[in-house]
């Protein structure tokens, strides 16, 4: 936890450089860019420094305890509580704005859902997932952009991407990540049978340009004519963009645009999130007895939660929660999903790492 803070601390004094140096001045784009992540850091930093500022000024104190100095012993015991409170209070603060690991506080991610097993109905499950995220984020006032998407021809997605903008959403989004399945009749069933199909949910944080700098000798681009529904053509002209990243392998791919230019420019959004979240996840994996919790993690192959819509139940897997109103959390109303899981995190958190830092 302090190694987390003191490696956020120096990234905000490096960006604090960044910002006075002519260099990055002169440059707009990468002044944004480092504007907005030195404040996406900036409450936690701030807040970091001065619990550091009182673990000093405990250190003085207890110094001057055991001092020959009558006046300053008496004033230093007296000043002890009330500095050791205020040190337990800031630490707990801090506890709330880590939960969720150290990309928690980024306001922007890169969200793909894709159907799993179960076909047509698996891709309107899929659809029924992404709706339900928007309208959920809609209360919050995020912002939802399509980065590329898939649809079938009865009105689902095969895969979906898109780039959501906001206070809190990678921080809640990213309990998302992983196998969902659902269990319920589909319209096409006759015979009134229950059918069981999946989607898979991964949600990135969406990197600062300054964080990962893909130069055009690090990717493959292959241009190729768009295509719709069933396979459908749709135009004539190369403009769907695929995107190779050689050292990764990663692959991203964009044809919502009628512009080569524009599906280039999102392609590259989506590819730059996958690039980071797979150094991120090597680095997680590294240090990974640091975090105990196992809610956050964004394993793609665990089923983390089932939608029994016969019994109009949701259960999360992870944490052991269930609720019986499946339909107002898919119409969007999910708060009390991740406030559930947020819960969990935050006391992993505590037990993992107590109140006094």
């Amino acid at each position: 936890m302090r190694d987390l803070l003191e490696n956020k601390l120096k990234r905000f004094e490096e960006l604090e450089g960044q910002l006075v140096d002519p260099e990055v001045l002169t440059n707009s784009s990468k002044l944004a860019a480092v504007a907005r992540e030195h404040g996406s850091l900036a409450k936690l930093t701030t807040k970091y420094r001065r619990f550091k500022e009182i673990c000093n000024e405990i250190t003085e104190a207890r110094e001057m305890v055991g001092g020959d100095d009558v006046d300053m012993r008496e004033l230093a015991e007296a000043e002890l509580p009330d500095l050791i409170d205020q040190r337990e209070a800031i630490w707990n603060e801090l506890l709330e704005l880590t939960i969720g690991g150290e990309d928690a506080n980024r306001t922007r991610c890169v969200m793909e859902i894709r159907a799993g097993t179960g076909g047509d109905e698996a891709a309107l499950f899929a659809r029924n997932l992404y709706e339900m995220y928007k309208h959920h984020g809609e209360t919050k006032k995020w912002k939802f952009e399509i980065l590329s998407h898939s649809p079938t021809e009865l009105g689902g997605f095969k895969a979906i991407s898109l780039a959501v903008s906001g206070e809190g959403v990678y921080r809640e989004l990213q309990y998302e990540s992983g196998g969902h399945r659902v269990q319920r009749v589909p319209q096409t069933e006759t015979q009134g049978r229950v059918h069981t199909s999946a989607a898979t949910v991964a949600v990135m944080p969406e990197p600062e340009d300054v964080e990962v700098n893909l130069k055009p000798e690090d990717y493959r681009i292959d241009k190729f004519n768009a295509s719709g529904p069933g396979g459908q053509h749709v135009n004539k002209t190369e403009s769907a963009i695929r995107l190779t990243h050689h050292e990764t392998g990663t692959v991203v791919q964009c044809q919502d645009e009628k512009s080569q230019h524009k599906n280039l420019a999102k392609a590259l959004r989506e590819l730059k999130a996958r690039v980071y979240d797979a150094k991120r996840r090597e680095e997680e994996q590294k240090r990974s007895d640091e975090r105990k919790t196992l809610v956050g993690s964004g394993d793609r192959s665990q089923r983390i939660r089932t939608y029994n819509f016969p019994e109009n139940r949701l259960t999360d897997h992870r944490i052991g929660f269930t609720i019986y109103k499946l339909d107002q959390i898919i119409a969007g109303d999910m708060q009390v999903v991740t406030d559930a899981l947020i819960d969990y995190d935050r006391q992993q958190l505590r037990d993992a790492f107590g109140t006094d830092g």
